[in-house]
Order: structure tokens, then sequence, then C-alpha cells
């Protein structure tokens, strides 16, 4: 992975998104809202100090593997303290960073990897929409041309957006577009290109060469690149999304995640065990459709939206 990236720290100050008045912590709170409202019936009323077993029935209600269960209550007493649970948590995250954009590469080049239906190209928009607002220029590469559908919705997108495309019909080589997305962006000085991949195609054995093939090809088209690998993964699956992540990293290596649809799903503490089970950062989580439903992920505001809504201090 390129290295641009630094750890976390537990004061993080709340980011602002000006559009919707929203700080990360409502942001996080909105994203967790059916997470918090499945486990309201553990402890229907908030208290300072939360018995160890119904703490444990808390987390296997919102989706957290045992097995991680175990790491974090490792040792606590038989009542916890908000203090003594958030440490514990905010741990699990060990591998999310933050992001330090003060020495990238331009292009920055990120290949977006995933299963259909988990919502990469959504999800492309939103990134495109965050780095415009930015100030910084960005070109998008429809490297999905198994499916004609995920072209024509990149493109409308990128209209919407006001910002280029480079596409070819369904069924051209994606390594192709790639190649030549990233050689348009070197000779136009964009600062950003985002790169969709294929989800699905007819064998496990045509998608992992199809994908390795667009790496090196972007490798010859800038050094480096691609500088992310990214998967994106559907909340609203929870802990069996994992096993696919799995799958993608082993094709070609992903350096971090991306959690969509976290609002529509009561599976929230699936993140932890994502972040302990494939040892990888989640960049980003995503709620809704529209352009401006990205917000970085921050280990700290996610437990204390959390811990919101079960505790009364």
């Amino acid at each position: 992975m390129f290295g641009i990236f630094k750890k976390d720290t537990p004061s993080n100050p709340a980011v602002q998104v000006e559009e919707e008045g929203l700080t990360s912590k409502s942001f996080f709170s909105k994203a967790l809202e059916k997470t918090i409202g499945n486990i309201k019936h553990v402890v229907p009323q908030k208290k300072e100090k939360i018995s160890f077993d119904d703490i444990e029935e808390i987390l296997i209600e919102s989706d957290m593997e045992y097995e991680i269960i175990e790491k974090a209550m490792d040792g606590l007493p038989s009542l916890i303290s908000r203090a003594q649970l958030r440490h514990r948590l905010v741990m699990l995250f060990e591998h999310s960073p933050l992001i330090d954009t003060s020495n990238m590469p331009s292009p920055f080049v990120e290949l977006i990897i995933g299963v259909n239906g988990a919502g990469k190209t959504t999800t492309i928009a939103k990134l495109a929409n965050r780095y415009k607002k930015a100030g910084k220029s960005v070109l998008l590469g429809a490297g999905d041309t198994f499916r004609a559908a995920a072209i024509e919705q990149l493109t409308k997108w990128s209209q919407i957006l006001d910002v280029p495309i480079i596409k070819t019909k369904q069924g051209h080589d994606p390594s192709a577009v790639a190649y030549d997305t990233i050689s348009s962006a070197v000779a136009k000085k964009i600062d950003h290109v985002i790169i969709d991949t294929a989800g699905r195609l007819q064998t496990q054995t045509n998608l992992s060469n199809e994908l390795k093939k667009i790496v090196k090809v972007c490798s010859k088209a800038s050094l480096n690149a691609p500088h992310q690998k990214i998967m994106i993964l559907d909340g609203t699956q929870g802990n069996s999304a994992i096993a696919q992540a799995k799958a993608f990293n082993e094709m070609v290596g992903i350096d971090g995640i991306i959690v969509t649809k976290l609002d529509g799903t009561a599976k929230g503490g699936a993140l932890f065990s994502i972040s302990n089970q494939l040892k990888l950062p989640i960049f980003y989580i995503g709620i809704g459709e529209k352009a401006d439903d990205l917000m970085p992920f921050s280990p700290d505001e996610f437990v204390d939206s959390l811990l919101d809504g079960i505790y009364s201090n």
C-alpha cells in the first residue's frame, strides 16, 4: 500500500459536513440508528454501568463475532462503565488510520473493487464529489465493461458532478480503459483518478485474472499505480461480507475498505469484525444515495455513537 497514512488518535475533532450541518458524530449516529434500535431490548433504559452479560448480548445483537467479543471483554468486571468498554472497543480498530493527504502522488489512482450490488458506482461518485469539493480535479474510468448498466450509471454520475469520464463499450478490455484513464490524467495533470472494476465475471478465475491484469497495466501507465485498491463492502451483509473481502484480498491485495449502506442495517457491530479479521483499515462509511453521504471513518466517533445509545453518561 502506498504510504500515505498515519494512525488514528483518541481525540479526533469532529469533521464538519457543511452542506447538511452534520458533525461526524451525528453522521455515525444516523448510520447506527437501526443497530442501536435493535439492541435496546437488551437494556431498555440507559444506565451508568451495565452488566457483563448484558454487554455481551448487546454486542452479539449488533453482529460482532463472538471471538472478537471475547477479545474485547477479557478481564472486564461484572459491571462495566462506559469508559471501560469504550477503551476496549476503540482498540479493536487499530488498523484504521487517518488519511494524510500532504504527500500524495499526482495523479493519485484508486482502483475500486467489490461485488455487484455493494454500491461501487455510488461510492465512486461520492469520492469524486469529496475530491472536487476539496478543490481537486477528478477523472473517472468506467472499467466495469462487463455490465453495460455500470458504464451508464457511472456516466450519469459524471454528468451530475460535472466530472470527466473515460469509457468504452460493453465487453471491451477494461485494462485498456484503465490505461487510457491514467494516461489522460497524466497528460492533463489531473489530481485524482478513480477506476471502476467488474464485480462478477463467469468464474472467480476470470475475475482474478482480469483484476491482476488491470493492476499490472495501471503500473505501466503511472509509477506505483494503482496507489490504493479499495474494497467496497455492503454493510447490510454484516460479517458475511468478510469472506468476499478475503477472496478479493487474495486476488490482488486490498489496501482498505469502504462500508456502504450502514444506515440500512442493524449489523453495525460487524465493522469491529471486519477490521479485526481483515487487518485492513476502514477508510470511509457510506449512508444514503446522495453525493455527500460519505464520511471518513473515525473509530472514536463510531464507538461513541454506539455507546450513546447504551449508556446514560
